[in-house]
């Protein structure tokens, strides 16, 4: 693809990450695979400077609205930066194809977790930051971060709102921070084993950052259990691609589309699941 296409992509990166604090990387990542054409392991280690760049960026914005708690996201980063640390060490050592198949079953698993995420109201979370638990979950989260390059956004939100009680719009901007500081942690630990096309890497960044700053600003003017919803089948989708593309061996589709239409099985069973649940609570 032109390059072009690859920036417009990498805009709506931006503003995916800014309005809810997470689904860059899980973005990027397929981006810089199928659209820029780079290695698996140079997307992974391009895609933590472009999610850390771009965080920074967009924090900024709810920096300015009052949407960030410093003390709780600089505990969840400090676990996270030495996981992420780590990981990205780990993952310049582990197969390219094994990376994506993890990445994209955590893309399944994330977008499962957003459209759950509209059903719930984690703004009404109550208690205190456990320091040490939260410094344990930063540890784990980072770990994947670094090894996948996923930022992590979708699992630190809910972590923020359940552990330290955050409000929704302060979780998603104090994610922001923790995602900065896991990403690169990340990417330092790449760069001990992998290289970065940067002429690309600052493009696509320069571009993810003017969505996020949109990004930022939508956050508070769209229903976020719209915008969880869209995006959420739309990772679904890519992550199921990514399986699909992995698992086909060459002249051969069929163990892709058994796995796509796993997929979309499991996906139509909770929708129907979770329709009839409201049903009953309603009668």
């Amino acid at each position: 693809m032109t390059l072009a296409v690859v920036l417009a992509l990498s805009l709506l990166v931006g503003v995916a990450l800014g309005a809810l604090g997470g689904g860059g990387s899980i973005l990027t990542v397929p981006i810089l695979v199928y659209a820029a054409g780079l290695e698996p392991k140079q997307a992974i280690a391009t895609s933590l400077l472009v999610v850390a760049a771009t965080s920074v960026a967009g924090a900024v914005t709810h920096a300015r609205a009052g949407r960030i708690r410093w003390r709780t996201g600089l505990l969840f980063g400090a676990g996270g930066m030495a996981g992420a640390f780590g990981g990205g060490i780990l993952g310049g050592y582990v197969p390219g194809r094994l990376l994506l198949i993890g990445f994209a079953l955590m893309m399944v698993a994330t977008s499962v977790a957003m459209l759950r995420a509209r059903r719930t109201d984690p703004a009404h979370a109550r208690g205190d930051v456990a320091v040490v638990r939260a410094l344990i979950d930063g540890v784990v989260v980072g770990l994947v971060t670094g090894l996948v390059g996923a930022g992590g956004g979708f699992l630190v939100v809910p972590a923020l709102a359940l552990l330290g009680g955050l409000p929704m719009a302060a979780a998603v901007g104090t994610s922001l921070i923790v995602i900065a500081m896991k990403s690169f942690a990340g990417l330092a630990g790449y760069l001990t084993s992998v290289s970065i096309a940067w002429d690309l890497a600052i493009g696509v960044t320069a571009a993810a950052i003017l969505g996020s700053v949109l990004g930022g600003w939508l956050a508070g003017r769209i229903p976020e259990a719209r915008l969880r919803s869209v995006f959420g089948w739309f990772v679904l989708v890519m992550g199921a691609f990514v399986l699909l593309e992995q698992a086909a061996p060459p002249g051969g589709l069929l163990p892709g589309m058994v796995i796509l239409a796993a997929v979309g099985l499991v996906a139509g069973a909770w929708r129907v699941w979770t329709v009839r649940a409201r049903s009953t609570s309603v009668s």
